[in-house]
């Protein structure tokens, strides 16, 4: 018998992948521009190579660690539970197979994606020691923390996947498992620190994947090997115990747990029955795919929760008095609260017609007396409905705080008098990056509809929203501002502010910096979210059914066989 069998056939079949090359093209390809980005302005601006390679390896390094840790959400999550939904799991425990025979398999083909990344960018991570700025020491320990910043992504989604049996739930609940060893476990340990009064110690930090890549660059105190061996301990921890659970989670719950309208979980997914009937009542006789498309009601009650405890401890920071500081800290946490909002809105868009045609709906809504239009506007329509509310408070609160920010940090410039770009270009810069944010969700919304449309899982649809409206836009609009303000615009300015020989013309025109660069990405941004947005509504609106068609029926039909040869005639006798 083959030794591990399910590892050699799902390395073979990802190995064939098509997009399994496109992930290594396209890091390569990023790499290689932020690479050439950063040669050009330093012999454009004449800036030490050491100096340039140190920045352009913690870029890189980043980057990859937010890629990295992202893989388990979009890899891992939903490979085991999706086999649980298609019912072919079971099959595979009818032979003499084990759990960890699955699990080993499912991890080997959903990593070998992630690892052709991080060889594809590693010749131009080494350039950095070339260049100067980085030890060969801090080069190779960040790449093992890269290394096992994805082992650990991968063995938190297989973990949950294991668990759970819908896609978005387990997209949930691995993100919460990463959020929790990111940001739980050091907040604990500066939380007890603070509490004993003996400072931070970390302890529970050090299961973090995020403190071994921070630990991989510092010289004093370094606990790099540590970490990492209890961040290894932990990750193969959860891949024992998923290889455990899979032989016994596979199963279908019994009745009344599994989704049936008279179990819990069906009540807390829709409602009592009372709410269902009056929701059926109210959005039915308005639009069919409106109550379809938004009468679950989890989704809705976490943004919610997610806007309402924002504003929250925003209002908490307010009344209390809090330091200017601070509130150059609460934007880096809205703007972590903003991927979330931009998460769920991708995986809410793309979920339902992968849904749809999982169980056959698609099917029945073509038949249906819709038409493309109107089956597009009830889904657009129930994602209004759901996140519209809960996004407006969010916004409001996160514009508040930007400019209390803003505040904080040219209160200085402005006792200067004149120097400085003044509070109203603060209030113009704060209502742009608040229209972003907007325009982004609503992008993320009518793109991940379409992908939803063409995609095979959830979470393939969550990636490609995300990937394409999101992420590769902002890595070529923050290029593009970094190269075009410094290159063109700043130099015409500060050359303007220091003719005129005042300190405080020259600190006015440094000051104008973050207002330009915000200028330039939100102009950018906004033509990219309209871009993407009309785009996908000429795909679905245009080419709705035939979309779908292709979604039900992807392999194309087979062509006819040939006519059967004719018989030659027999031959005749002549008499």
């Amino acid at each position: 018998m083959t030794f591990l069998p399910i590892v050699d056939r799902e390395l073979r079949v990802a190995a064939r992948k098509r997009n399994t090359f496109w992930v290594r093209i396209i890091a390569a390809l990023v790499a290689l521009v932020i690479g050439a980005g950063f040669l050009t302005m330093s012999h454009a601006l004449e800036f030490a190579t050491a100096h340039i390679g140190g920045a352009l390896f913690g870029v890189l390094t980043w980057m990859s660690l937010a890629a990295a840790l992202s893989a388990g959400l979009f890899f891992t999550s939903d490979c085991l539970s999706e086999e649980k939904r298609e019912g072919t799991l079971g099959f595979l425990f009818l032979t003499d197979l084990r759990g960890y025979d699955v699990v080993l398999g499912k991890l080997l083909a959903t990593s070998l994606r992630g690892c052709f990344a991080l060889l594809a960018i590693f010749p131009i991570l080494a350039t950095t020691l070339l260049m100067g700025g980085v030890t060969g020491a801090q080069f190779w320990k960040t790449l093992l923390a890269l290394v096992n910043a994805l082992f650990c992504s991968l063995a938190a989604g297989l973990f949950v996947s294991a668990l759970s049996r819908d896609s978005q739930k387990a997209l949930s609940g691995t993100l919460l498992v990463m959020l929790l060893l990111l940001v739980g476990a050091p907040l604990v340990d500066n939380v007890l620190g603070a509490v004993t009064g003996r400072g931070y110690q970390p302890v529970l930090s050090l299961a973090s994947p995020g403190y071994v890549f921070v630990q991989a660059g510092r010289w004093a105190g370094n606990l790099y090997w540590s970490s990492l061996a209890v961040s290894q301990a932990g990750a193969w921890t959860l891949l024992g115990l998923t290889c455990m659970l899979i032989p016994r989670t596979w199963q279908q719950g019994r009745a009344k747990h599994s989704g049936t309208p008279g179990g819990w979980a069906y009540a807390w997914r829709f409602g009592s029955a009372k709410r269902r009937a009056a929701l059926r009542q109210k959005l039915l006789n308005r639009h069919p795919l409106l109550w379809l498309a938004g009468r679950e009601r989890w989704q809705a009650a976490v943004v919610w929760a997610v806007s309402l405890l924002t504003a929250g401890g925003f209002l908490a920071l307010l009344l209390a008095d809090t330091p200017s500081a601070l509130w150059l800290f609460w934007s880096y946490l809205g703007g972590a609260l903003t991927i979330l909002f931009y998460l769920a809105a991708a995986s809410q868009a793309g979920r339902f017609l992968v849904d749809a045609r999982h169980s056959g709906l698609l099917e029945l809504l073509l038949a249906a007396p819709l038409n493309d239009r109107e089956i597009v506007q009830g889904q657009w329509r129930a994602l209004v409905r759901m996140f519209a509310a809960p996004v407006t408070v969010f916004l409001g609160v996160q514009l508040a705080a930007a400019l209390l920010a803003y505040h904080a940090t040219w209160g200085a410039l402005a006792a200067m008098g004149d120097a400085g770009p003044g509070v109203a270009a603060a209030l113009i810069a704060t209502l742009g990056n608040t229209l972003v944010i907007a325009a982004n969700l609503i992008a993320l919304a009518w793109f991940g509809m379409w992908m939803g449309l063409t995609s095979r899982s959830a979470n393939f649809a969550t990636l490609k929203a995300l990937l394409f409206v999101q992420v590769i836009p902002w890595l070529v609009i923050q290029f593009a501002s970094a190269m075009i303000i410094p290159l063109l615009i700043m130099p015409a300015l500060l050359k303007s502010a220091i003719g005129s020989g005042t300190p405080n013309s020259v600190a006015g025109g440094m000051a104008w910096f973050p207002i330009l660069f915000t200028a330039v990405t939100v102009v950018l941004a906004l033509g990219k979210d309209v871009f993407f947005i009309l785009l996908a509504r000429k795909q679905l609106f245009g080419n709705f059914r035939e979309l779908a068609v292709r979604a039900v029926m992807p392999v194309k039909l087979a062509i006819p066989p040939p006519a059967p040869p004719r018989l030659a005639a027999p031959p005749t006798c002549a008499l």
